[in-house]
């Protein structure tokens, strides 16, 4: 093992994970604390788990192992207690001949090292991961399957009892902070726990695609499922209908909101999280995935003094994102920006932010109302979901004021005719509607394993995505790594269709045309379709055609 020669603190300065400012300020606090500089900069947030326990290992020229990655052998992982395991922060993955493979997250803790190579009665290899992913994986060896032993099917009442009795008990208390801890160390925005026939089964969803997380004994579900009840304060006792909460976490300092929602299945109740990180940076505009005509356009849209600007796709493409960071763009001292959602996914300073509460009538509708009474400059509402929102907004619009707002429709161009279908006179859209912009979010090649190949002159995708028949071209993909969790990406971008209401648009909506010819309106005024504008990034090296097939695919197409 090669010992450090520089302060944890100077080799992730090196490698750019924190800026001097952030260093000198660590370096400040740990001399008052006393803690380890390294701690320091956890408890900061300005550094990751991840990027902390991978720059040691690196340093230490040891491997480093993403935790979702490792597998416990139970052999392997029974040669130390629970107790020592905790300890230690170490758990035993895997004998390979006469050496056992510990997964630590301190591997400079020789004491620890002796101590379990004592226990083991062999020599001790080490892996480097993050201190919450042994913690977790301690959990699964040593609990998980554990946490419930009782699978007979009670009567109902009893059954409640038995679940009101568990959800205080350590093992479950755990295992529920261990699946949240574990969906924030992997990015992920939403979990699932589901129950199946024969095991309770937990899903992430990262990047927009679900993967496994972790499974566990089918007679500890009931009880997780009734623990997260009580921390979203939900009724245990009623398991035959959907229930809706939500849990108010602290996470390294920061606040996380956590929307639960349950679901009854013929083997129990499903159970979805939704993560919502107020505290994260808001990305610049620059930072989304624009291709730079349409960046330029966006950003003129967004600096007029009145009129909407229509954001449209389906769930969790990015539509708030893309809001929150133009109200960065135009949040200043002499503008007053209010903003009224549900829920309020990003706190933004300067902003007046008001969450929907329909238990007491504070609706979309009637929270715009107000807002108009407190002579805004700019308004962001979250949604236009009936007749009576988007007329409010319109009349703020055709009043002198800029409303930003979403609307769920697949493409620009159907934007237009779905606030007609809602009962908004055609006239009253085509006056105040000043553009649409239309996004997917597509997940971006992982850029530790990242290759690139030349597309074949007879390749399908030459057609299909109307590529040059006869030009050589490259394209890249990920071939899978530890730090993508093998699936060949990390981290999403978007892929817009921006359409600008032109005088000859703003003629046709007066006539209540049809999405059809509003859409061929607008590809004759120069719209580049969300198709187009995905395999101009694929030819940029920042996606696959695999990728932009499954988020952008049209029947045109």
């Amino acid at each position: 093992m090669r010992m450090l020669r520089q302060r944890i603190g100077d080799v992730l300065l090196e490698a750019n994970l924190i800026t001097t400012e952030q260093l000198q300020a660590a370096t400040e606090l740990q001399a008052t604390s006393g803690a380890r500089l390294g701690d320091v900069l956890l408890r900061m947030g300005v550094v990751s788990e991840t990027d902390m326990a991978r720059t040691l290992a690196r340093q230490l020229d040891m491997p480093f192992a993403n935790p979702a990655d490792l597998k416990i052998h139970p052999p392997a992982a029974r040669l130390i207690s629970e107790q020592a395991a905790r300890r230690y922060r170490a758990i035993p993955v895997e004998k390979r001949g006469d050496t056992l493979v510990v997964a630590m997250a301190d591997p400079l803790n020789v004491v620890a090292l002796d101590d379990i190579a004592l226990m083991a009665g062999c020599p001790v290899q080490v892996v480097v991961t993050t201190e919450r992913g042994v913690l977790r994986l301690i959990e699964q060896a040593y609990r998980l399957g554990a946490a419930v032993s009782d699978d007979r099917p009670p009567e109902e009442d009893a059954e409640t009892e038995r679940l009101r009795g568990l959800v205080d008990e350590a093992p479950i208390v755990r295992l529920v902070a261990n699946i949240i801890d574990q969906a924030l160390e992997e990015r992920a925005s939403d979990i699932h726990i589901e129950a199946r026939e024969d095991r309770m089964q937990v899903r992430f969803r990262v990047d927009g695609m679900l993967r496994d997380a972790m499974s566990g004994a089918r007679s500890a579900h009931g009880a997780v499922v009734s623990r997260i009840k009580v921390m979203a304060t939900l009724d245990i006792a009623e398991r035959r209908l959907p229930q809706d909460g939500r849990i108010q976490l602290k996470d390294a300092g920061r606040d996380v909101d956590v929307r639960v929602s349950t679901l009854p299945t013929i083997f129990g109740e499903k159970v979805v999280m939704r993560i919502l990180d107020k505290a994260r940076a808001i990305t610049g505009l620059e930072e989304l995935g624009f291709l730079p005509d349409t960046l330029a356009q966006f950003r003129q849209a967004i600096r007029r003094p009145y009129g909407i600007i229509l954001v449209c796709g389906p769930t969790g493409s990015g539509k708030t994102t893309t809001l929150m960071a133009a109200l960065r763009e135009l949040n200043a001292a002499t503008q007053n920006i209010v903003t009224i959602e549900d829920p309020v996914e990003y706190q933004v300073a300067g902003v007046n932010q008001i969450q929907v509460n329909e238990r007491i009538g504070l609706t979309f509708a009637q929270g715009l109302r107000s807002i108009l009474r407190q002579d805004p400059n700019t308004v962001m509402v979250g949604e236009i979901r009936d007749r009576d929102t988007a007329e409010i907004a319109i009349r703020a619009a055709l009043t002198g004021h800029l409303v930003l707002t979403t609307i769920h429709t697949n493409e620009a161009a159907g934007a237009i005719p779905r606030l007609v279908d809602m009962g908004v006179e055609p006239f009253l859209v085509a006056s105040s509607l000043a553009a649409v912009l239309a996004q997917r979010l597509a997940r971006t090649i992982c850029r530790h394993c990242k290759e690139g190949r030349e597309l074949p002159m007879d390749a399908p995708d030459r057609l299909a995505m109307d590529l040059p028949p006869d030009k050589q071209l490259v394209v890249h993909q990920g071939r899978g790594c530890s730090y993508c969790g093998n699936t060949g990406y990390s981290g999403r971008l978007a892929i817009h269709e921006f359409l600008p209401v032109t005088a000859e648009l703003r003629s046709a909506v007066s006539q209540r045309v049809s999405a059809a010819v509003v859409k061929d309106l607008a590809l004759k005024a120069g719209m580049r379709p969300l198709l187009q504008d995905g395999v101009t990034k694929v030819l940029r090296g920042s996606t696959t055609l695999d990728e932009i097939r499954r988020v952008a695919w049209t029947e045109e197409g």
